[in-house]
């Protein structure tokens, strides 16, 4: 699978490119492998290259790779909408879950990491374009909803995630990842400690990078084109929603 090899090498150009180009460091820049249909065979071969973080949407994929996928150092994060009754099988599997978008999810997680006496790492996912197809918290609700996360001592708040508009006009999307980065500047004058952003897919990376992401999520440069169209992935509620 060279095309894999090379397009991550491809990819991680675009990645310093764009981060030279914000005066940033690239290596405050992590690539995260968005891994969605993808097999376990492909996805080894996109970790000997030393890639380390994946993501999944599914809780059943992130089951079923799980054993295959042992032989590799990695960590994984479940970067798709996560049902509450699915919140037992997503902490046995997931290192870090970057789509906590309301409450009832949180308050199930707590408790099941009660149960297991551990903690794990999440993200607040914002709904930065107010697309009723996405989810996430609105941006104004933002606040209140990070503040009540925080008060739950099983959830290590690492950042927030976001899910630019599926646009071509960049400068909608920038919006987008403009209001992130302003949600989390907020977060952090109030001593919350919300320095990861995870924003930024295979379209809009380098615009990403430019509003100060620190976590690209990539499938389609990386894998190629999935089964159904890149703009959508199926959650376990069989819903539409835009994605990698």
């Amino acid at each position: 699978m060279s095309f894999i090899i090379e397009n991550i090498a491809s990819l991680k150009g675009r990645i310093r490119a764009a981060a030279e180009f914000s005066c940033r460091n690239p290596n405050e820049i992590k690539l995260l492998l968005a891994t969605k249909t993808v097999s376990a065979t492909n996805i080894i071969t996109a970790l000997k290259t030393g890639e380390t973080l994946i993501g999944e949407n599914k809780v059943q994929e992130l089951k079923e790779k799980f054993e295959a996928l042992k032989v590799m150092q990695h960590q994984t994060h479940f970067i798709g909408h996560l049902q509450t009754n699915k919140v037992k099988e997503v902490t046995k599997y997931a290192d870090c879950i970057q789509s906590v978008d309301r409450l009832e999810l949180a308050e199930k997680l707590q408790k099941r990491l009660e149960f297991e006496d551990r903690t794990i790492d999440v993200f607040i996912q914002v709904n930065t374009s107010y697309e009723a197809s996405k989810f996430g918290v609105s941006p104004e609700n933002a606040l209140t909803f990070t503040q009540q996360v925080k008060q739950l001592d099983r959830l290590n708040i690492k950042g927030f995630m976001t899910i630019g508009l599926f646009s071509a006009e960049t400068e909608k999307v920038r919006k987008c990842f403009q209001l992130l980065k302003k949600i989390q500047l907020e977060m952090l004058d109030k001593d919350i400690p919300v320095h990861e952003l995870s924003m930024g897919m295979s379209g809009d990376l380098e615009t990403a990078i430019e509003e100060g992401s620190t976590i690209i999520r990539v499938g389609t440069a990386i894998f190629g084109k999935r089964p159904y169209p890149d703009s959508y992935y199926w959650n376990d509620n069989k819903e539409a929603n835009p994605q990698l």
